[in-house]
Parts: C-alpha cells; sequence; structure tokens
C-alpha cells in the first residue's frame, strides 16, 4: 500500500479531498476518511463491509494518517454524505494534478456507460440492460471516460437519471474544457450513448467525433443494392486481426436533428454478416485511422471490464446514486493510482492492475518510524523487488503532510 504514498503526496491528496469539501469529524478528518475508502480500492476488497477484516492493522491505519482503520460503520455512514459537487471536484483536480505524469498533450477520448446492478430485494432505480445478465434490472447507469492512448480514466459520474444520459457526453466536454482550457479533439463512443441533436452540439463545438450508426433494414437493403464498383477495399494493419481486407463506402448524409452533413462509412468484412456504418463529422481523415482509432475504443470495455473485475465495481448494494458516485470515483482515483506505479515498472507500462498488485502490491513487510521524520518500510523477499527497487519510487519523493510530513524511505531484505 505505501508504494502509492510517493504519488498521493507529490499530488496532495489531503489538499485536494479538503478544496472539494468534503466533510470530516473531530477524530477522523475528511482526507483520512477518503484515505481509509481509497485503501478498499486498493486493496482488491469487495464491500466496505469488509474493512473489518483490517480493524486492527496500525500499518493500514497509518497509510490513512490515523491509528487503526474506521471501522465500517463509519465507513458506511461516510459514504452517504457526499454529494456530486465533492466528486466533481476531487475528480477535476486529482485529474489535473495527474496530466503532468500520465496524460500530457491528452486529446482524444473514449466514452462508455457502464450499468451497475443492485442486488437487493426493493428498489426504485430505473431498468438497465445488464449484458451479463441478458436482460434489464435495476440498476445505476454510470458514464466513464478513458484517455485514448494511455487508458487512464479521467470522468466518471454515476449520478444520472434515464433523462440525463444523452446530455453526458456534452458535460464531459465542458468538465475537460474547464480543467484543461480546451475541448478535447476526439470523442469515440457507441451509438446508444447520445442522440443527433447532441451530435449537432458537438460539431458545433468543433469537436471530432466518431461513433456507429445503428442499422435499419433500409439502409442494409440499400448497401446491397449498390454495385461493386462503389466499394472501396482497404487493407487495416492491425495485429492479430484475422480480417485484413475490407470494403469501404464513404459518402455524405443528412440525419434528422443533426444540423449539416455527416460523413457516413459504411465497412463490410469485418467478419460480421452485415456492414458496419461509422458516423464521423471530420471530412478529411483516412477510412483506414478513423476505422483503426474507433477500433481502439473496445479498450475502454476492457477497461471497464478490468475494473469490475480488479475493483470489484459491481459489488455494490446501495440504491442511492450519491453513495454509488463516490465508489466509481475513488475507481477513477485508484485506476490511476496503478497506472502510474505501472508506468514507473520497468516492462510492466502496459500492465494491468491485477498483475501489479500480485506482483508487487501484495507484498508484506515492516513500518518503522525513525527520529527525524523518516518512515521507513521494509519489503519482505520477492522476486519482483529488483524492479521495485530499480524504479525508486522514493527518490524525491516530497514529506507527506498527513504523516505530519515525514519522509517515506522504502528498503528491502
Amino acid at each position: 500500500m505505501f508504494l502509492f504514498l510517493p504519488l498521493l503526496s507529490r499530488l496532495g491528496f489531503d489538499a485536494l479531498v479538503r478544496d472539494a469539501g468534503y466533510p470530516g469529524s473531530k477524530m477522523i478528518p475528511p482526507d483520512a476518511a477518503l484515505l481509509a475508502l481509497l485503501s478498499q480500492k486498493l486493496l482488491r476488497k469487495e464491500r466496505r463491509s469488509h474493512i473489518d477484516d483490517h480493524n486492527v492493522d496500525a500499518g493500514l491505519g497509518l497509510f490513512a494518517g490515523l491509528n487503526v482503520r474506521p471501522k465500517k460503520s463509519f465507513a458506511t455512514e461516510y459514504s452517504y454524505r457526499g454529494q456530486r459537487i465533492h466528486q466533481e471536484r476531487l475528480m477535476g483536480s486529482w485529474v489535473k494534478k495527474l496530466s503532468p505524469l500520465l496524460l500530457p498533450g491528452a486529446k482524444a477520448f473514449a466514452l462508455d456507460f457502464h450499468p451497475i446492478p443492485y442486488r437487493g430485494e426493493e428498489a426504485t432505480l430505473e431498468n438497465h440492460y445488464i449484458p451479463g445478465r441478458g436482460k434489464a434490472c435495476p440498476s445505476v447507469q454510470a458514464l466513464f471516460a478513458q484517455e485514448h492512448e494511455t487508458r487512464v480514466f479521467c470522468y466518471a459520474n454515476a449520478n444520472l437519471l434515464r433523462t440525463e444520459q444523452t446530455g453526458e457526453v456534452l458535460r464531459f466536454t465542458d468538465y475537460w474544457r474547464d480543467l484543461m482550457g480546451t475541448y478535447p479533439e476526439w470523442l469515440y463512443f457507441d451509438s446508444k450513448l447520445t442522440t443527433y441533436a447532441e451530435l449537432s452540439k458537438l460539431n458545433e463545438r468543433e469537436i471530432s467525433f466518431a461513433t456507429i450508426r445503428r442499422r435499419g433494414a433500409n439502409i442494409l437493403r440499400a448497401l446491397r443494392e449498390r454495385p461493386k464498383s462503389d466499394w472501396t477495399t482497404v487493407r487495416i494493419d492491425i495485429p492479430k486481426r484475422r480480417n485484413k481486407e475490407i470494403r469501404y463506402v464513404d459518402e455524405s448524409i443528412r440525419l434528422p436533428e443533426y444540423e449539416g452533413t455527416l460523413r457516413q462509412i459504411a465497412l463490410d468484412g469485418l467478419g460480421h454478416e452485415s456492414p458496419t456504418l461509422l458516423l464521423t463529422n471530420h471530412p478529411d481523415v483516412s477510412v483506414r485511422s478513423v476505422f483503426g482509432n474507433y477500433a481502439r475504443r473496445n479498450g475502454i470495455e476492457d477497461g471497464l471490464g478490468t475494473n469490475v473485475d480488479f475493483f470489484h465495481m459491481d459489488n455494490l448494494s446501495s440504491e442511492v446514486r450519491l453513495n454509488v458516485d463516490l465508489d466509481v470515483t475513488l475507481t477513477v482515483v485508484a485506476n490511476s493510482c496503478y497506472r502510474w506505479l505501472a508506468s514507473r515498472l520497468k516492462g510492466f507500462d502496459g500492465a494491468k492492475p491485477k498483475p501489479v498488485s500480485r506482483k508487487f502490491v501484495e507484498t508484506g513487510g515492516e513500518i518503522e518510524v525513525h527520529p527525524g521524520k523518516r518512515l521507513r518500510v521494509t519489503f519482505d523477499r520477492r522476486c519482483h523487488n529488483p524492479i521495485l527497487r530499480e524504479a525508486a519510487l522514493d527518490k524525491d519523493a516530497p514529506p507527506i503532510p498527513w504523516l505530519d510530513n515525514y519522509k517515506i524511505e522504502f528498503d528491502y531484505r
């Protein structure tokens, strides 16, 4: 766990929590409360009730600036005290501070919804289709935005009603403009994320996008009736792809509620029975480029699957959206913590959280508090310790504000 302290202290996590306006108590300040909840994510604990497994662990208490971690009654009660404005402030300031380290020059983002199912007996939640169950169930719909190159999650919102979901794309662009001063250059998302009217507003903001159009019977019939001369063959050099040669028809179309024309690229030969229809408002980008970049959007689905598996994002029992919203915000923070750690470990740049946790984080050791405000962490013997030693995560690490400005040192048996 202490491997993440250099990053948390460098970004000033305690100050970000206080500036976000999170509440605290006399015994447990807000930064300690959030660090205790965040440690659950970093430790792969499924539910807040499992926090009791570490009630007497002084080391995990020290991580949050406490003698021991708070019990589940406090953690559960505290999760109901947050507001959406708190989550927005924390997430925005965290991503802005993180940007020079992991997101330099971020311009393209992939967006997707993820339904988080409710497992209680009664709920007043709306029904959303759950792919894993093959049917619609009471759930909380959450939007996630992932940077296209590094696959770092930089936005999440679970405090959404069905009527608000189509406008979430524009809210994300406003969020990014407020953080960085400019709108994103490219957005990639599927057909169910928003409406044609919202796509028109993206075009007005000069934001390029690529999305999928739903295939109606009339559209497919018209494509089948086209002569072979209308189709152009192109080779897609994507490693491990079975169908490398595809055919396409590139044309301009008009759609209801969209002002102006859109570029539609009908792609055949992808291994599907029917052609895939790509829509984009960029007139000049090559078909090979727009298809390749959109295909990489599948990375957000893979990233969501990783979060569901590793951070137990689906193991929620609350029907209060704000409670779920706090959880997904902490998931965004925990995800970027693991992406930072992987980026510092030679040979693990693209590693998912699970192997990083198994080989580096799940390591025992001793913590010693030395005079002169030195906190020495000695790790037990592991075969991957040389990689940690080479990374020198503690080198130039700033003092930890919530630990009385102690400096951390890593040592190995």
